[in-house]
């Protein structure tokens, strides 16, 4: 008895590689009596989402034991939709017979074959005289229905027509899906439908994140683990998914107008004239950026590029920011726009009486420092070219926000260690 159910086990095991091979993206279900199989990768996966756990299993032809999810039959109802949710593509195997362990038909003797002929030849001559019998009475007896009036047999013929007419539309109606409800509707009047999570076939412990907007397949963005636990418990939904990793596509989108060149920009100078810009990929393989995307801006003789971020990327080409916003925030310090610096800010609580900027005699370049009075002192960070001339020549850069962009980590680090020590001091008193 043992060995038998070894041997099946073994069946089942070598039909899933197989069907494995055929279908790599789908669970396999194995039905085995009165309970549902999972095995190997299937098993991890399904484990995860039905919250179920899995054994080891050893099999004869198997080097390593492998791994088995079973549930019983009864539950099926309550699992497949949950599968099903989480993206899977769900393929349920049921057992059949196999070929080699049918009865065979036993091989026909001549004698066998003379008996079969003998008894064909007498049936066929008995069905021939029935039928003679049976087709004498219908040449000579008429019908009921030929002997019912045409205007009766024409109402027939009309209500028989209507019938199937209506069967007819019945099984369009049927045929015809309703249109899914969409999930979000954006600012641009865009549908959102399809949001789900789904589990990556090549790493099971990744999920990506994804939808389809006017029926177009968004690109599927991987998923925070936290994001993935609030999703699957329901406590967050997919507008909230959509804010996250597709906010670009919420957004409102600007005219066409903004995208066309020449646009002019107010610099300390004058306006400065943006002639041209787009992206490009970096084909140059001794450059340390390269393949990876970026700007390209032209103003008169003048010609910049930087490397673009995913979030700018995505706002270009979405369509939701300006290429002469795009040049403020990506070439604004190099411009010595004054609205590039506003973003650099002191900590709260900060004296900015301490700031240094003066030339280190040591090497002669420009320097910045802080003295935090009984915090300490930071260390010299050189400045560059660009941030010195917006300071001394544009003044579009104030003495502060230059500290604030160099050291702002190192200021926080200090300060949070200082705030530390009081604690710790605080702690030992009580």
């Amino acid at each position: 008895m043992v060995k038998k159910n070894a041997e099946k086990d073994v069946g089942f095991v070598r039909q899933f590689n197989e069907l494995k091979k055929k279908h790599p993206d789908a669970v396999l279900l194995f039905r085995k009596g009165d309970f549902y199989e999972m095995y190997k990768e299937d098993a991890l996966k399904a484990s995860v989402i039905l919250a179920l756990k899995v054994s080891d299993k050893i099999l004869p032809l198997e080097k390593d034991p492998i791994k088995l999810l079973t549930f019983p039959r009864h539950e099926l109802d309550r699992h497949l939709p949950k599968l099903i949710r989480s993206g899977q593509r769900v393929a349920i195997c049921d057992a059949i017979d196999r070929p080699e362990l049918m009865k065979k038909p036993k091989e026909k003797t001549g004698e066998d074959l003379k008996e079969m002929y003998t008894s064909n030849k007498n049936t066929m001559a008995k069905k021939k005289k029935e039928q003679a019998v049976q087709e004498e009475p219908t040449k000579t007896v008429k019908t009921a229905a030929e002997e019912k009036p045409a205007k009766e047999k024409k109402t027939e013929a009309k209500a028989e027509v209507k019938s199937e007419q209506q069967a007819e539309q019945k099984a369009e109606a049927k045929q015809e899906r309703k249109p899914r409800e969409p999930q979000m509707i954006t600012a641009n009047g865009e549908k959102v439908s399809h949001g789900h999570a789904f589990q990556s076939t090549t790493n099971p412990a990744d999920w990506y994140f994804t939808a389809k907007m006017d029926g177009v397949q968004l690109k599927p963005q991987k998923m925070d683990a936290a994001d993935l636990a609030a999703y699957q418990k329901k406590e967050m939904t997919v507008p909230q998914l959509m804010e996250k990793y597709y906010p670009t596509k919420l957004m409102p989108k600007i005219s066409e107008e903004a995208f066309q060149m020449p646009k002019q920009l107010s610099g300390p100078d004058g306006a400065i004239t943006i002639d041209k810009f787009n992206v490009y990929k970096e084909k140059d393989e001794q450059r340390p950026d390269y393949g990876k995307y970026k700007f390209y801006v032209q103003m008169g003789d003048t010609k910049m590029s930087a490397v673009a971020s995913r979030e700018d990327l995505n706002a270009y080409f979405d369509r939701v920011v300006s290429p002469t916003q795009l040049v403020e925030k990506n070439f604004g310090e190099r411009l010595h726009l004054q609205s590039a610096y506003e973003k650099y800010q002191l900590p709260e609580g900060v004296d900015p009486k301490g700031v240094r900027v003066a030339k280190d005699h040591s090497d002669n370049k420009w320097k910045v420092s802080m003295d935090l009075g009984d915090k300490g002192k930071t260390s010299k960070h050189e400045i560059s070219f660009d941030d010195g001339y917006s300071l001394f020549k544009a003044k579009t850069a104030t003495r502060e926000q230059i500290a604030a962009k160099y050291l702002n980590t190192e200021i926080t680090g200090m300060l949070s260690a200082v705030t530390n020590k009081l604690e710790k001091s605080a702690s030992i008193k009580m």
